[in-house]
């Protein structure tokens, strides 16, 4: 297990190495000056090459980049041009929010997914399997920035049961945990479905009807118990992109994520601070992913046979 541990940690640093790589060319390559942006377009250039300097903007692209892996290497991003306070305060700031966003999401996805996957196997090519797989295909083509503004419009405005945006309490988390675990759950009913069906056609399933147990214990204590081990690997690796995905969210609704300091940082032109969201995403989701698969080799071991 220690070795395959290591295989994996050792995975992470091409990863990590590719996308500060793209994320350091891809924002420098964006139009705009954040020298302008934070100075305006009518400052005095002399003022302009002072602020550049002092930012370490006026050195070469190559020298720039080799700074930045050195200091990303030491654990120092620099310092937000926007905020004027280091990286990781800015994003720690933040990250709970989007955290906390994330979970509400994944149960949210878990409470529509379980018992639709279960109901629709149970009935399968029956009208209630048809139309929950209708549902999960829908919840699936709805993109956030749709499904977000539709319910903020019929629950917010309409009925009044939930702020509009922002993070006023227990209430506003609702309606950005259900556009963002709308997609999830879809996907995951119909993996629960699928996973359901496989194992009630088991011969294990077969014996206990046949020992006269009832239904719900045959399909709850027996089938699911086995069919949920996909699901989990999926939830798992998920929980990364949950992370990635509440960008959009968080835009539609306000939430104070970092998805919404991700996107001030790019109008700002703040290179520091986008560099370190998007490090902080990517290392969230494949730290996800590598603690899914350690899971998974625990329960597996044929997945250590297979990448020894």
């Amino acid at each position: 297990m220690a070795r395959y541990i290591r295989q994996r940690l050792l995975l992470l640093v091409p990863t990590l190495l590719g996308v500060a790589t793209l994320v350091f060319f891809f924002i420098h390559m964006i139009p705009g000056d954040p020298v302008e942006v934070m100075l305006g377009e009518l400052a005095q250039d002399a003022d302009k090459e002072q602020l550049r300097a002092n930012l370490g903007l006026d050195r070469p692209l190559p020298t720039q980049y080799a700074d930045f892996l050195a200091g990303a290497a030491t654990g120092n991003l620099g310092e937000s041009f926007f905020y004027h306070k280091d990286v990781f305060e800015v994003i720690a700031e933040r990250l709970p929010a989007t955290v906390r966003l994330s979970i509400a999401a994944m149960i949210v996805a878990l409470l529509i997914a379980l018992p639709a996957g279960i109901l629709a196997a149970v009935k399968h090519n029956t009208a209630v399997d048809h139309a929950t797989m209708l549902g999960s295909l829908v919840g699936v083509a709805m993109p956030n920035f749709w499904l977000g503004p539709l319910l903020i419009i019929l629950f917010s405005i309409k009925l009044g049961w939930f702020p509009v945006s922002g993070n006023e309490g227990a209430g506003s988390i609702v309606l950005p945990a259900i556009t963002l675990g709308t997609a999830l759950a879809a996907m995951l009913s119909r993996m629960t479905r699928s996973s359901v069906l496989e194992e009630l056609s088991a011969d294990y399933i077969v014996t206990a009807r046949a020992k006269g147990l009832p239904e719900r214990v045959v399909v709850l204590k027996h089938a699911l118990r086995n069919a949920l081990m996909p699901v989990i690997t999926i939830v798992g690796l998920q929980v990364g992109a949950l992370l990635s995905g509440a960008i959009i969210t968080e835009a539609v609704f306000a939430w104070p994520g970092i998805g919404t300091l991700l996107i001030q940082a790019i109008q700002t032109r703040d290179y520091p601070l986008v560099q370190g969201c998007v490090l902080t995403i990517a290392f969230s989701y494949v730290l996800v992913n590598l603690v899914t698969d350690v899971c998974y080799a625990l329960v597996d071991p044929r997945v250590r046979l297979g990448a020894s």
